[in-house]
C-alpha cells in the first residue's frame, strides 16, 4: 500500500476514534474486524519469510557473487523500500482498518471505545 493510503486509513481511524466515522451494521463489522485479524497474521507470516531471505548464498565464491548477494539482501530487509518495510507499512494499515471496525461495534453496543484498552479487549473478543 502507498503511503498515501496509510495516511488516509490514519485520517479515517482518528475520525473512528473522534467519534466521526464508523460503520453502522455490526455484523459487517464483525466481519470485516475477522478479515483484518486474518490479513494482519498473513503479512507477520511474510514477514517471518522476509527475514528468512536475508541468508542469501549459493552464487559462489568470487567477489561478483558477494555483490548480487548484497542486492537481494537488501530487497529483502534493511531499506525503506525493501520488503520488509512494505509488510510493515501493510500491517499499519489494516491494523488501522481493524481498529475502525472495533469502535464501530463498540459504538453500536454502546461501550467505550476511547481508549486503547477497550480497543482492545473488543479486538481479542472477536478472535479467529
Amino acid at each position: 500500500m502507498s503511503e498515501g493510503d496509510r495516511s488516509q486509513w490514519q485520517r479515517f481511524a482518528e475520525q473512528a476514534r473522534a467519534g466521526g466515522l464508523y460503520l453502522d451494521d455490526e455484523a459487517a463489522a464483525l466481519q470485516a474486524l475477522g478479515a483484518c485479524n486474518r490479513r494482519i497474521d498473513d503479512l507477520q507470516g511474510l514477514a517471518d519469510l522476509a527475514k528468512r531471505c536475508q541468508n542469501v548464498s549459493g552464487f559462489g565464491d568470487f567477489d561478483m557473487a558477494d555483490v548480487l548477494a548484497g542486492k537481494f539482501r537488501k530487497q529483502a530487509i534493511g531499506t525503506d523500500s525493501s520488503i520488509d518495510a512494505i509488510i510493515a507499512k501493510d500491517v499499519e494499515v489494516v491494523k488501522d482498518m481493524r481498529d475502525i471496525m472495533a469502535i464501530s461495534i463498540a459504538r453500536l453496543r454502546g461501550q467505550d471505545y476511547t481508549n486503547s484498552a477497550a480497543i482492545t479487549a473488543i479486538i481479542d473478543s472477536v478472535g479467529e
